[in-house]
């Protein structure tokens, strides 16, 4: 398992987001792409859609599964990586660096709420 980033923060569901502005740029962590395993496939959310901090944003499949993407925070979709359609093994090749989509964050607040690298490796370290 990689080191995790400092300067990211995290979700109680493996994402890990990190802010440019106003935008949260948000990508799945090297834990999430390990328990998935192969991925296969990426389901995006909609550009311009807006998304509530907690809900579902996409989905993504592997070989063994599939896991919801989960908005980790609140706003509009502003854009998202669609050479993940043609290549979504890039997130297990390159977890830290390759984004899935960025929301343009509706309430700053909530931000607050996502965790830093050691609290999430706390919560990676129980699992």
């Amino acid at each position: 398992m990689s080191k995790l980033p400092q300067n990211l923060k995290y979700t109680e569901h493996d994402e890990w987001v990190r802010i440019d502005g106003d935008v949260a740029i948000v990508g799945i962590t090297d834990f999430a792409q390990d328990a998935l395993g192969e991925i296969v496939h990426v389901e995006l959310p909609e550009a311009e859609a807006e998304i509530a901090r907690g809900d579902a944003a996409g989905e993504i499949e592997s070989v063994k599964t599939v896991a919801e993407l989960f908005a980790p925070v609140s706003g509009t979709v502003v854009e998202v990586n669609g050479d993940l359609d043609d290549t979504p093994e890039t997130l297990n090749e390159d977890p830290w660096g390759t984004w899935i989509f960025k929301v343009r964050v509706s309430d700053a607040s909530e931000l607050d709420e996502l965790l830093d690298a050691a609290a999430y490796q706390a919560k990676i370290d129980e699992a």
